[in-house]
Protein backbone atom coordinates (compact mmCIF):
# COMPACT_ATOMS: atom_id res chain seq x y z
CA UNK A 1 0.00 0.00 0.00
CA UNK A 2 2.34 2.43 0.85
CA UNK A 3 4.42 1.78 -2.31
CA UNK A 4 1.84 2.68 -4.10
CA UNK A 5 1.08 5.77 -2.27
CA UNK A 6 4.57 6.89 -3.43
CA UNK A 7 4.09 6.37 -6.61
CA UNK A 8 0.65 8.24 -6.65
CA UNK A 9 2.84 10.64 -5.35
CA UNK A 10 5.66 10.36 -7.54
CA UNK A 11 2.97 10.39 -10.74
CA UNK A 12 0.83 13.47 -9.47
CA UNK A 13 4.31 15.46 -9.16
CA UNK A 14 4.67 14.69 -12.97
CA UNK A 15 1.69 15.38 -14.23
CA UNK A 16 1.71 18.59 -12.60
CA UNK A 17 4.64 19.82 -13.46
CA UNK A 18 3.56 18.74 -17.24
CA UNK A 19 0.37 20.06 -17.21
CA UNK A 20 0.73 23.24 -14.63
CA UNK A 21 -2.48 25.59 -15.09
CA UNK A 22 -3.24 25.20 -19.18
CA UNK A 23 -5.92 22.80 -20.34
CA UNK A 24 -4.77 20.58 -23.39
CA UNK A 25 -7.48 21.83 -24.76
CA UNK A 26 -6.08 24.50 -26.04
CA UNK A 27 -4.14 22.80 -28.80
CA UNK A 28 -3.28 22.53 -31.43
CA UNK A 29 -3.77 25.51 -32.74
CA UNK A 30 -2.83 27.31 -35.93
CA UNK A 31 0.18 30.03 -36.18
CA UNK A 32 -2.97 33.11 -35.23
CA UNK A 33 -3.66 30.79 -31.98
CA UNK A 34 -7.34 29.35 -32.34
CA UNK A 35 -8.27 26.57 -32.17
CA UNK A 36 -7.58 23.99 -35.58
CA UNK A 37 -10.70 21.96 -36.00
CA UNK A 38 -9.30 20.22 -39.26
CA UNK A 39 -6.39 18.82 -41.10
CA UNK A 40 -3.73 19.93 -42.75
CA UNK A 41 -0.71 18.68 -44.50
CA UNK A 42 1.42 21.44 -43.31
CA UNK A 43 3.03 20.99 -40.36
CA UNK A 44 3.66 24.35 -40.05
CA UNK A 45 0.00 25.17 -39.18
CA UNK A 46 0.19 23.42 -35.69
CA UNK A 47 0.89 24.95 -32.34
CA UNK A 48 3.88 23.48 -30.74
CA UNK A 49 2.11 23.27 -27.48
CA UNK A 50 3.07 19.22 -27.51
CA UNK A 51 6.49 19.22 -28.06
CA UNK A 52 6.42 21.49 -25.22
CA UNK A 53 4.60 19.18 -22.91
CA UNK A 54 7.15 16.44 -23.85
CA UNK A 55 9.97 18.50 -23.80
CA UNK A 56 8.99 19.60 -20.00
CA UNK A 57 8.78 15.77 -19.22
CA UNK A 58 12.22 14.59 -20.52
CA UNK A 59 13.72 17.60 -18.60
CA UNK A 60 12.32 16.42 -15.40
CA UNK A 61 13.14 12.59 -16.72
CA UNK A 62 16.68 13.84 -16.63
CA UNK A 63 16.57 15.60 -13.57
CA UNK A 64 15.44 12.19 -11.84
CA UNK A 65 17.27 9.33 -13.50
CA UNK A 66 20.41 8.16 -12.22
CA UNK A 67 23.33 8.92 -14.73
CA UNK A 68 26.87 9.36 -14.01
CA UNK A 69 27.72 12.24 -16.36
CA UNK A 70 25.62 14.25 -19.12
CA UNK A 71 26.83 12.06 -21.83
CA UNK A 72 23.64 9.63 -22.26
CA UNK A 73 20.78 12.95 -21.61
CA UNK A 74 22.89 14.86 -24.18
CA UNK A 75 22.05 11.39 -26.46
CA UNK A 76 18.41 12.01 -25.00
CA UNK A 77 18.18 15.45 -26.38
CA UNK A 78 19.78 14.70 -29.39
CA UNK A 79 17.52 11.77 -31.10
CA UNK A 80 14.58 12.81 -29.58
CA UNK A 81 14.57 15.97 -31.78
CA UNK A 82 15.92 14.27 -34.56
CA UNK A 83 12.79 11.24 -34.26
CA UNK A 84 10.16 14.37 -33.60
CA UNK A 85 11.62 16.42 -36.73
CA UNK A 86 11.41 12.70 -38.91
CA UNK A 87 7.91 12.44 -37.45
CA UNK A 88 6.67 15.83 -39.11
CA UNK A 89 9.15 15.90 -42.17
CA UNK A 90 6.36 15.61 -44.90
CA UNK A 91 4.85 17.74 -43.75
CA UNK A 92 7.56 20.65 -43.23
CA UNK A 93 7.47 22.17 -47.09
CA UNK A 94 10.17 21.57 -49.62
CA UNK A 95 11.11 25.31 -49.95
CA UNK A 96 11.26 25.74 -45.70
CA UNK A 97 14.50 27.32 -44.00
CA UNK A 98 12.94 24.85 -41.28
CA UNK A 99 14.04 21.78 -43.25
CA UNK A 100 17.31 19.64 -44.05
CA UNK A 101 18.10 16.73 -45.89
CA UNK A 102 17.61 13.64 -43.32
CA UNK A 103 20.17 11.44 -45.22
CA UNK A 104 22.93 14.00 -44.57
CA UNK A 105 22.93 12.57 -41.20
CA UNK A 106 26.05 9.75 -40.79
CA UNK A 107 24.72 6.33 -41.64
CA UNK A 108 21.07 7.49 -41.22
CA UNK A 109 18.78 4.36 -42.25
CA UNK A 110 15.77 4.36 -44.72
CA UNK A 111 12.75 5.43 -42.99
CA UNK A 112 9.25 4.75 -43.79
CA UNK A 113 7.21 6.52 -46.38
CA UNK A 114 4.18 8.61 -45.71
CA UNK A 115 1.70 7.34 -48.06
CA UNK A 116 0.88 10.23 -50.74
CA UNK A 117 -2.98 8.71 -50.45
CA UNK A 118 -3.96 9.57 -47.28
CA UNK A 119 -4.05 12.90 -44.77
CA UNK A 120 -2.21 12.51 -41.93
CA UNK A 121 -2.75 14.67 -38.54
CA UNK A 122 1.10 15.85 -37.54
CA UNK A 123 0.43 16.60 -33.83
CA UNK A 124 -0.32 12.44 -33.56
CA UNK A 125 2.81 11.66 -35.40
CA UNK A 126 4.87 13.56 -33.14
CA UNK A 127 2.80 12.65 -30.16
CA UNK A 128 3.67 8.95 -30.68
CA UNK A 129 7.14 9.40 -31.76
CA UNK A 130 8.33 11.20 -28.70
CA UNK A 131 6.39 8.94 -26.40
CA UNK A 132 7.92 5.77 -28.29
CA UNK A 133 11.88 7.37 -27.55
CA UNK A 134 11.47 8.35 -24.50
CA UNK A 135 10.28 5.04 -23.01
CA UNK A 136 13.00 3.79 -25.48
CA UNK A 137 15.97 6.17 -24.01
CA UNK A 138 14.63 5.86 -20.30
CA UNK A 139 14.78 2.36 -19.73
CA UNK A 140 16.14 3.33 -16.33
CA UNK A 141 13.32 5.34 -15.43
CA UNK A 142 11.53 4.99 -12.35
CA UNK A 143 7.69 4.00 -12.05
CA UNK A 144 6.86 6.53 -11.72
CA UNK A 145 8.39 8.81 -14.52
CA UNK A 146 7.35 5.61 -16.53
CA UNK A 147 3.90 6.13 -16.12
CA UNK A 148 3.94 9.61 -16.39
CA UNK A 149 4.96 9.21 -20.10
CA UNK A 150 2.02 6.65 -20.62
CA UNK A 151 -0.36 9.28 -18.67
CA UNK A 152 0.95 12.16 -20.89
CA UNK A 153 0.75 10.58 -24.19
CA UNK A 154 -2.64 9.10 -23.91
CA UNK A 155 -3.84 12.81 -21.96
CA UNK A 156 -2.94 14.48 -25.56
CA UNK A 157 -4.44 12.10 -28.09
CA UNK A 158 -7.59 12.78 -26.36
CA UNK A 159 -7.21 15.88 -26.67
CA UNK A 160 -7.14 16.22 -30.12
CA UNK A 161 -9.52 18.23 -31.65
CA UNK A 162 -10.63 15.82 -34.03
CA UNK A 163 -12.51 12.88 -33.96
CA UNK A 164 -10.32 10.07 -32.39
CA UNK A 165 -11.54 7.34 -34.56
CA UNK A 166 -10.52 9.41 -37.66
CA UNK A 167 -8.06 6.77 -39.60
CA UNK A 168 -5.96 9.67 -39.79
CA UNK A 169 -5.49 9.86 -36.00
CA UNK A 170 -4.71 5.95 -36.41
CA UNK A 171 -2.34 6.15 -39.41
CA UNK A 172 -0.86 9.48 -38.07
CA UNK A 173 0.25 7.81 -34.59
CA UNK A 174 1.68 4.31 -36.79
CA UNK A 175 3.78 6.49 -38.88
CA UNK A 176 5.22 8.77 -35.95
CA UNK A 177 6.13 5.32 -34.08
CA UNK A 178 7.59 3.63 -37.15
CA UNK A 179 9.81 6.78 -37.39
CA UNK A 180 11.14 6.96 -33.58
CA UNK A 181 11.50 3.38 -33.94
CA UNK A 182 14.37 3.77 -36.65
CA UNK A 183 15.74 6.42 -35.46
CA UNK A 184 16.04 4.64 -31.69
CA UNK A 185 17.59 1.44 -34.09
CA UNK A 186 20.15 3.48 -35.90
CA UNK A 187 20.83 5.68 -32.22
CA UNK A 188 21.90 2.28 -31.00
CA UNK A 189 24.43 1.64 -33.31
CA UNK A 190 26.47 4.94 -32.65
CA UNK A 191 28.84 3.17 -30.40
CA UNK A 192 28.13 4.76 -26.98
CA UNK A 193 28.34 1.10 -24.95
CA UNK A 194 31.79 1.24 -25.26
CA UNK A 195 31.68 4.59 -23.59
CA UNK A 196 33.05 3.45 -20.63
CA UNK A 197 34.97 0.86 -20.96
CA UNK A 198 37.99 -0.48 -19.02
CA UNK A 199 40.42 2.89 -18.76
CA UNK A 200 43.84 3.25 -17.01
CA UNK A 201 44.32 7.18 -16.38
CA UNK A 202 48.01 7.83 -17.48
CA UNK A 203 49.82 9.10 -14.73
CA UNK A 204 52.83 11.67 -14.23
CA UNK A 205 53.37 15.45 -13.36
CA UNK A 206 50.33 17.28 -14.40
CA UNK A 207 47.98 14.69 -15.45
CA UNK A 208 44.31 14.29 -14.09
CA UNK A 209 43.87 12.14 -10.62
CA UNK A 210 40.00 11.52 -9.10
CA UNK A 211 39.37 14.39 -7.26
CA UNK A 212 37.47 14.86 -4.05
CA UNK A 213 34.94 14.24 -2.23
CA UNK A 214 33.79 11.11 -4.58
CA UNK A 215 37.69 9.99 -6.11
CA UNK A 216 35.49 8.58 -8.98
CA UNK A 217 37.28 6.90 -11.26
CA UNK A 218 37.07 8.90 -14.81
CA UNK A 219 34.15 9.01 -16.51
CA UNK A 220 33.11 7.89 -20.36
CA UNK A 221 37.05 8.07 -21.35
CA UNK A 222 36.15 6.63 -24.73
CA UNK A 223 32.74 8.88 -25.31
CA UNK A 224 34.73 10.86 -28.21
CA UNK A 225 35.00 7.62 -30.20
CA UNK A 226 31.25 7.08 -30.73
CA UNK A 227 29.69 8.28 -33.75
CA UNK A 228 29.05 11.90 -34.94
CA UNK A 229 25.81 12.50 -36.07
CA UNK A 230 26.65 14.54 -38.84
CA UNK A 231 29.85 13.53 -40.97
CA UNK A 232 32.64 15.34 -40.36
CA UNK A 233 31.58 18.27 -38.07
CA UNK A 234 34.07 16.65 -35.83
CA UNK A 235 36.74 17.78 -38.67
CA UNK A 236 39.46 20.06 -37.40
CA UNK A 237 37.79 21.50 -34.21
CA UNK A 238 39.74 20.09 -31.63
CA UNK A 239 42.45 22.63 -29.75
CA UNK A 240 45.83 22.41 -29.48
CA UNK A 241 47.37 21.44 -26.11
CA UNK A 242 46.90 23.47 -22.90
CA UNK A 243 49.16 25.39 -21.76
CA UNK A 244 53.01 23.46 -20.60
CA UNK A 245 52.57 22.15 -17.17
CA UNK A 246 54.87 23.65 -14.56
CA UNK A 247 55.27 24.09 -10.54
CA UNK A 248 57.38 27.14 -10.59
CA UNK A 249 55.69 30.08 -9.35
CA UNK A 250 56.74 32.27 -11.63
CA UNK A 251 55.56 29.78 -14.91
CA UNK A 252 51.97 30.73 -16.41
CA UNK A 253 50.69 27.61 -15.71
CA UNK A 254 50.88 27.98 -12.16
CA UNK A 255 49.46 32.18 -12.44
CA UNK A 256 46.58 30.67 -14.33
CA UNK A 257 45.50 28.37 -10.91
CA UNK A 258 46.07 31.11 -8.61
CA UNK A 259 43.80 32.65 -10.50
CA UNK A 260 40.86 30.40 -9.90
CA UNK A 261 42.24 30.17 -6.43
CA UNK A 262 42.27 33.87 -5.96
CA UNK A 263 38.60 34.22 -7.71
CA UNK A 264 37.18 31.35 -5.03
CA UNK A 265 38.50 33.26 -1.67
CA UNK A 266 37.48 36.88 -3.40
CA UNK A 267 34.17 35.56 -5.09
CA UNK A 268 31.36 38.33 -5.14
CA UNK A 269 27.59 37.50 -4.45
CA UNK A 270 26.96 38.09 -8.41
CA UNK A 271 29.83 35.89 -9.49
CA UNK A 272 28.32 33.03 -6.39
CA UNK A 273 24.54 33.35 -7.62
CA UNK A 274 26.43 32.68 -11.38
CA UNK A 275 28.01 29.80 -10.35
CA UNK A 276 25.02 28.13 -8.70
CA UNK A 277 22.74 29.14 -11.51
CA UNK A 278 24.54 27.16 -14.08
CA UNK A 279 25.98 24.66 -11.25
CA UNK A 280 22.77 22.11 -13.00
CA UNK A 281 23.36 18.96 -10.98
CA UNK A 282 21.09 18.12 -8.16
CA UNK A 283 18.91 19.91 -7.19
CA UNK A 284 18.74 21.04 -10.76
CA UNK A 285 18.46 19.88 -14.29
CA UNK A 286 21.54 18.70 -15.86
CA UNK A 287 23.24 20.85 -18.32
CA UNK A 288 21.31 19.82 -21.43
CA UNK A 289 18.33 19.78 -19.68
CA UNK A 290 18.97 23.60 -18.94
CA UNK A 291 19.27 24.48 -22.23
CA UNK A 292 16.25 22.09 -23.47
CA UNK A 293 14.58 23.87 -21.21
CA UNK A 294 16.20 27.56 -22.62
CA UNK A 295 14.52 26.45 -25.55
CA UNK A 296 11.67 25.35 -24.53
CA UNK A 297 10.85 28.98 -23.08
CA UNK A 298 11.88 30.63 -26.68
CA UNK A 299 9.31 28.25 -28.17
CA UNK A 300 7.06 29.16 -25.55
CA UNK A 301 7.60 32.84 -25.92
CA UNK A 302 7.57 33.28 -30.00
CA UNK A 303 4.76 30.89 -30.20
CA UNK A 304 7.00 29.20 -32.67
CA UNK A 305 4.87 26.93 -35.01
CA UNK A 306 5.71 23.36 -35.09
CA UNK A 307 7.84 23.04 -37.77
CA UNK A 308 10.03 25.63 -36.56
CA UNK A 309 10.12 23.97 -33.30
CA UNK A 310 11.00 20.49 -34.36
CA UNK A 311 13.74 22.10 -36.61
CA UNK A 312 15.30 23.92 -33.60
CA UNK A 313 15.58 20.60 -31.52
CA UNK A 314 16.59 18.57 -33.98
CA UNK A 315 19.29 21.57 -34.61
CA UNK A 316 20.31 22.66 -31.43
CA UNK A 317 20.45 18.65 -30.18
CA UNK A 318 22.96 17.45 -33.01
CA UNK A 319 25.46 20.21 -32.48
CA UNK A 320 25.26 19.53 -28.47
CA UNK A 321 26.00 15.58 -29.69
CA UNK A 322 28.96 15.71 -31.57
CA UNK A 323 30.12 18.75 -29.45
CA UNK A 324 30.59 17.01 -26.74
CA UNK A 325 32.17 13.88 -28.68
CA UNK A 326 34.63 16.55 -29.83
CA UNK A 327 34.99 17.71 -26.55
CA UNK A 328 35.41 14.12 -25.16
CA UNK A 329 38.37 13.35 -27.37
CA UNK A 330 39.73 16.38 -26.47
CA UNK A 331 39.86 15.97 -22.81
CA UNK A 332 41.35 12.72 -22.57
CA UNK A 333 43.76 13.04 -25.21
CA UNK A 334 45.43 15.42 -22.91
CA UNK A 335 43.59 14.34 -19.47
CA UNK A 336 44.95 17.87 -17.33
CA UNK A 337 44.71 17.94 -13.77
CA UNK A 338 41.84 19.98 -12.21
CA UNK A 339 42.59 23.11 -10.25
CA UNK A 340 41.57 21.27 -7.11
CA UNK A 341 44.45 18.92 -7.09
CA UNK A 342 47.24 21.03 -8.01
CA UNK A 343 46.26 23.89 -5.52
CA UNK A 344 45.82 21.20 -2.37
CA UNK A 345 49.15 19.07 -3.67
CA UNK A 346 51.22 22.34 -5.47
CA UNK A 347 50.63 25.00 -3.58
CA UNK A 348 49.90 23.28 -0.41
CA UNK A 349 46.48 24.41 0.74
CA UNK A 350 45.35 20.83 1.34
CA UNK A 351 41.86 21.94 2.85
CA UNK A 352 40.75 24.03 -0.13
CA UNK A 353 37.57 23.19 -1.89
CA UNK A 354 35.84 24.94 -4.93
CA UNK A 355 32.86 26.57 -4.21
CA UNK A 356 30.65 23.45 -6.89
CA UNK A 357 31.98 19.85 -6.96
CA UNK A 358 34.43 18.86 -9.36
CA UNK A 359 33.22 16.05 -11.91
CA UNK A 360 34.87 12.80 -12.49
CA UNK A 361 36.79 13.73 -15.37
CA UNK A 362 39.86 16.00 -16.81
CA UNK A 363 39.79 19.31 -17.19
CA UNK A 364 40.57 20.74 -20.72
CA UNK A 365 38.61 22.01 -22.20
CA UNK A 366 35.18 22.89 -20.52
CA UNK A 367 32.74 21.05 -21.47
CA UNK A 368 29.66 23.14 -19.73
CA UNK A 369 31.41 25.77 -22.15
CA UNK A 370 31.22 23.45 -24.90
CA UNK A 371 27.98 22.37 -25.16
CA UNK A 372 26.53 26.16 -24.50
CA UNK A 373 28.48 27.49 -27.31
CA UNK A 374 27.37 24.75 -29.40
CA UNK A 375 23.56 25.14 -28.77
CA UNK A 376 23.68 28.71 -28.35
CA UNK A 377 24.69 29.25 -32.09
CA UNK A 378 22.38 26.70 -33.25
CA UNK A 379 20.00 28.72 -31.68
CA UNK A 380 21.20 32.06 -33.19
CA UNK A 381 20.80 30.41 -36.49
CA UNK A 382 16.94 29.59 -36.08
CA UNK A 383 15.98 32.30 -33.57
CA UNK A 384 18.83 35.04 -34.64
CA UNK A 385 22.07 36.64 -33.65
CA UNK A 386 20.12 39.69 -30.96
CA UNK A 387 18.01 37.38 -29.22
CA UNK A 388 16.99 39.26 -26.07
CA UNK A 389 16.05 36.33 -23.30
CA UNK A 390 15.36 35.93 -19.93
CA UNK A 391 16.02 32.03 -18.27
CA UNK A 392 13.55 31.38 -15.24
CA UNK A 393 14.46 27.81 -15.51
CA UNK A 394 15.57 28.09 -11.44
CA UNK A 395 12.74 30.25 -9.82
CA UNK A 396 11.61 26.52 -8.79
CA UNK A 397 14.22 26.59 -6.74
CA UNK A 398 13.62 30.65 -5.62
CA UNK A 399 16.50 31.42 -7.98
CA UNK A 400 15.89 35.08 -9.44
CA UNK A 401 15.91 34.76 -13.33
CA UNK A 402 18.81 35.94 -15.46
CA UNK A 403 18.12 37.97 -18.86
CA UNK A 404 20.84 37.79 -21.46
CA UNK A 405 20.94 40.36 -24.61
CA UNK A 406 21.84 36.86 -26.55
CA UNK A 407 22.23 33.34 -27.13
CA UNK A 408 26.31 33.95 -27.12
CA UNK A 409 26.09 35.82 -24.13
CA UNK A 410 24.37 32.99 -22.15
CA UNK A 411 26.95 30.64 -23.25
CA UNK A 412 29.47 32.95 -22.07
CA UNK A 413 28.20 32.91 -18.79
CA UNK A 414 27.44 29.75 -18.56
CA UNK A 415 30.69 28.77 -19.63
CA UNK A 416 32.92 31.61 -17.16
CA UNK A 417 30.50 30.17 -14.65
CA UNK A 418 32.80 27.13 -13.99
CA UNK A 419 35.53 29.41 -13.12
CA UNK A 420 33.77 30.73 -10.00
CA UNK A 421 32.86 28.10 -9.39
CA UNK A 422 36.51 26.80 -9.23
CA UNK A 423 36.35 23.68 -11.64
CA UNK A 424 38.03 24.91 -14.36
CA UNK A 425 40.94 27.17 -15.77
CA UNK A 426 40.01 30.69 -18.05
CA UNK A 427 42.01 28.49 -20.85
CA UNK A 428 39.93 25.49 -20.64
CA UNK A 429 36.41 27.74 -20.99
CA UNK A 430 37.61 29.85 -23.55
CA UNK A 431 38.94 26.91 -25.78
CA UNK A 432 35.22 25.20 -24.86
CA UNK A 433 33.22 28.09 -26.56
CA UNK A 434 35.01 28.23 -29.08
CA UNK A 435 35.16 24.38 -29.99
CA UNK A 436 31.37 24.27 -29.68
CA UNK A 437 30.79 27.06 -32.26
CA UNK A 438 32.99 25.39 -34.74
CA UNK A 439 31.41 21.99 -34.64
CA UNK A 440 28.24 23.78 -34.82
CA UNK A 441 29.53 25.76 -37.96
CA UNK A 442 30.57 22.38 -39.60
CA UNK A 443 27.37 21.49 -39.04
CA UNK A 444 25.33 24.35 -40.17
CA UNK A 445 27.87 23.88 -43.37
CA UNK A 446 26.78 20.37 -44.15
CA UNK A 447 22.73 20.50 -43.53
CA UNK A 448 21.94 23.60 -44.14
CA UNK A 449 24.64 24.97 -47.14
CA UNK A 450 25.31 28.27 -45.07
CA UNK A 451 28.73 29.65 -44.29
CA UNK A 452 32.17 27.85 -44.91
CA UNK A 453 33.67 24.56 -43.28
CA UNK A 454 35.94 25.13 -40.84
CA UNK A 455 39.67 25.47 -42.20
CA UNK A 456 42.78 23.37 -40.59
CA UNK A 457 44.73 24.78 -37.75
CA UNK A 458 48.18 25.45 -38.28
CA UNK A 459 48.51 24.01 -34.39
CA UNK A 460 45.94 21.13 -34.55
CA UNK A 461 47.94 17.99 -34.00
Amino acid sequence: MRNRQLLFVSLSFYLILIFGFRSLLAFPQNKMGTSYTGISQDAGNYSSEILDKWMTLQIRLMSTTQASFNGPFIRIYAYSGIAAYAAIYPGIAGSSPNKFNLNQLNSFPELPVASPDRKYYWPASINAALAYMNHAMFPMASAAGKAAMDSLEEAIRKSFPVDSRDSAIFFSADYGKQIARAVFNWAEMDGYRNGNDPYSAPEGRGMWKPTAPSYARAVSPYWGRIRTIVPGSNDNTEPGPPPEYSEDKKSGFYKMVKQVYDMSNQITPEQRNIALFWKDINPGVTAPGHWLNILRQVIQKEKTPLDKAAFAYALSGIALNDTWISSWKTRYRYNLLRPITYVQTVMGFKDWAPPIPTPPHPEYPGGHAALSAAVASALTEVYGNDYSFTDHTYEFLKMLPRTYPSFWAIAEEAAISKVYGGIHYKISVEVGLQQGREVTQNIIFVLLNKGVAIKPKINSD
